[in-house]
């Protein structure tokens, strides 16, 4: 890094057009042109990874609606935050199989709704094979870009991360620092912890409010200031911001890149997405927040300022307008 093409990450697969973190998703961003795809991974009861945006699944599977786990429903304390649903750290990974997916956000994406109850809950292993084999196919580099979800929590019940993670990567051949992996956290000692054991190149997850779960820093701002990028280069190769680090939603280029880039780091910002609800307003097409308006336009204000990649739910435009601006 930073590559010769800012690269585009499938930010839970191609999720604006299939339910997110299904093998179909990834499978379809890969088909679009992604660069990467993004597992974010959390652990089943029996210690398997498994790709969800969140260990609570009462929104993105059919879990409610099962009578058979109707007193797995319980509420729990993560991060600081009360949490009421059905959680993947209660299930083995063979319960979570007879589950399905469904679209976490029906009412701006109810396309998606018509995959609902189709798909399987893929577990990393099964992530990794649908990349390197579509590598193969398409005869170009397929990677994955891993999150780490809520790793001080789930070591504080006994389940940790890395360690899992690490193996499923060495047992790919993918434990090098050329590997087609980039792994991701919000948190901070995990990444810290990962550094003195992989050679995989690490990404610190970086907000506009609040601060590591783990309160390794006192808050992301400290994080994104001159000093607090040269420490994070330390144990990182890159960053994932806020979009709105690197360019304000009136367009105001920020000084993140220029920084970031001093310090040695590559900048990969999140989430580029077509609807409106998502978009500054002077990139809104009509008024329904459903509706689509000019993301690729967005996306050129990014890379115009800088970055190295880029996520999106959207790959074909990520890659459209990422080929656009590199001619």
């Amino acid at each position: 890094m930073p590559a010769t093409k800012p690269i585009v990450i499938a930010h839970r697969g191609a999720s604006g057009e299939r339910p997110e973190h299904t093998l179909a998703s990834y499978t379809l961003a890969i088909e679009q042109g992604a660069d990467f795809i993004e597992p974010d991974l959390v652990m089943t009861r029996d210690g398997e990874l498994v790709a969800r945006h969140e260990n609570n699944i009462a929104e993105t599977t059919d879990v409610g609606s099962r009578a058979e786990f109707k007193d797995r429903k319980t509420t729990k304390t993560i991060d600081g935050v009360k949490y009421t649903g059905w959680f993947t750290e209660d299930f083995t990974l063979a319960e979570l199989k007879t589950l399905r997916a469904r679209e976490r956000l029906p009412m701006l994406r109810r396309d998606n709704t018509k995959y609902d109850g189709q798909f399987e809950i893929p577990t990393l292993r099964e992530v990794i094979a649908l990349a390197k084999s579509a590598a193969v196919s398409r005869g170009r580099p397929v990677g994955i870009y891993p999150e780490t979800k809520h790793p001080t929590y789930f070591a504080s019940i006994g389940l940790p991360m890395e360690a899992k993670l690490l193996a499923e990567l060495q047992a790919a051949g993918w434990d090098r620092a050329d590997a087609p992996v980039f792994i991701q956290s919000f948190e901070v000692d995990n990444l810290k912890a990962l550094s003195k054991q992989t050679k995989v190149r690490l990404i610190q997850l970086l907000d506009t409010d609040g601060g590591p779960a783990d309160k390794a820093q006192p808050s992301y701002a400290a994080m994104i200031t001159p000093e607090g990028l040269k420490a994070i280069a330390v144990y990182a190769a890159g960053i994932g911001p806020n979009k709105s680090l690197v360019v304000k939603n009136d367009g105001t280029a920020m000084p993140l890149v220029a920084d970031a880039h001093a310090a040695g780091l590559a900048v990969h910002p999140w989430t580029f997405r077509a609807e409106n609800f998502f978009l500054p307003a002077s990139l809104r097409s009509g008024i329904n927040p459903a509706g689509h308006g000019r993301l690729e336009e967005e996306i050129s204000r990014h890379l115009a300022a800088g970055v190295d990649g880029f996520f999106t739910d959207y790959p074909y435009h990520g890659v459209q307008a990422r080929d656009r601006q590199s001619r």
